[in-house]
């Protein structure tokens, strides 16, 4: 975590103080005093504060990115081990010890287990069934970055506009990811969509996912193959925030 000396002020509001602390690790500014203020929040205040799922994704989001790309920047040997690196509790938040994996799969994925395909759920204690979101979204699939070059770019989400972003960040990656062989009736998918397939819903989920974002026809019917997924360290990928003239960091 960060030794910056403290900012002079952070907000009280969780959500403006998640947005605040991703956008000061961007920055390159102090964080100890986001890091303080996540980690003193009041849990009862929090669960008020989280009464949405928009309200829970865009928290919950720019929390976890927000900490892979401070703890990586600090100390990018620990993603050598991912499994003891997504595991380890470097989340403080509300007076919990949480890891990545608590964020991702057990709130934002509403305690799905890592290595279940989607299918099979995650035990989930007190804390997670209060904050967790109501219906998965797979949406975050495309907005979660773990470090690894093949992840979406980070965006600081607003509760207000979370669904659109989420529409843009899946229709961007799939944009870059995804490809359509129409003579060959194949079409080539991100990895995240086979490891996350129970979330978009099995095969059929996957071929609706690809006809709503139109990489694929409406009536088309393609085999599905995977893409590799390169895991590759790649820090500070985050795209341009809206109305900036600024060119995504790369």
């Amino acid at each position: 975590m960060s030794d910056a000396p403290l900012a002079a002020t952070v907000t009280d509001d969780p959500l403006a103080l998640a947005a605040d602390f991703l956008r000061a690790v961007r920055y390159d500014e102090p964080t100890t005093a986001h890091e303080r203020a996540l980690r003193d929040l009041d849990p009862d205040g929090l669960a008020a504060a989280l009464d949405t799922d928009d309200r829970r994704l865009a928290f919950w989001l720019n929390v976890y990115n927000a900490h892979v790309q401070l703890v990586l920047a600090a100390a990018p040997e620990q993603y050598e081990d991912r499994r003891r690196f997504f595991g380890a509790p470097v989340v403080a938040c509300a007076g919990h010890d949480l890891s990545l994996d608590d964020v991702e799969h057990g709130i934002l994925r509403r305690s799905m287990h890592s290595l279940g395909l989607g299918y099979l759920p995650r035990r989930a204690d007190g804390f997670e069934r209060t904050h967790r979101v109501d219906e998965r979204d797979p949406r975050i699939h495309f907005a979660v970055n773990c470090g690894a070059e093949s992840c979406p770019p980070i965006l600081a989400y607003d509760h207000e506009a979370v669904d659109e972003q989420l529409d843009t960040a899946t229709a961007g990656y799939l944009d870059g990811e995804a490809e359509y062989d129409a003579d060959a009736g194949v079409v080539r998918v991100p990895r995240l969509l086979l490891w996350y397939r129970g979330d978009f819903g099995g095969r059929a989920g996957v071929l609706g996912l690809l006809r709503r974002y139109g990489v694929i026809p409406a009536d088309a019917t393609p085999r599905i193959r995977y893409r590799s997924y390169d895991w590759s360290l790649a820090l500070d990928r985050f795209a341009s925030e809206p109305g900036s003239d600024e060119a995504p960091r790369e």
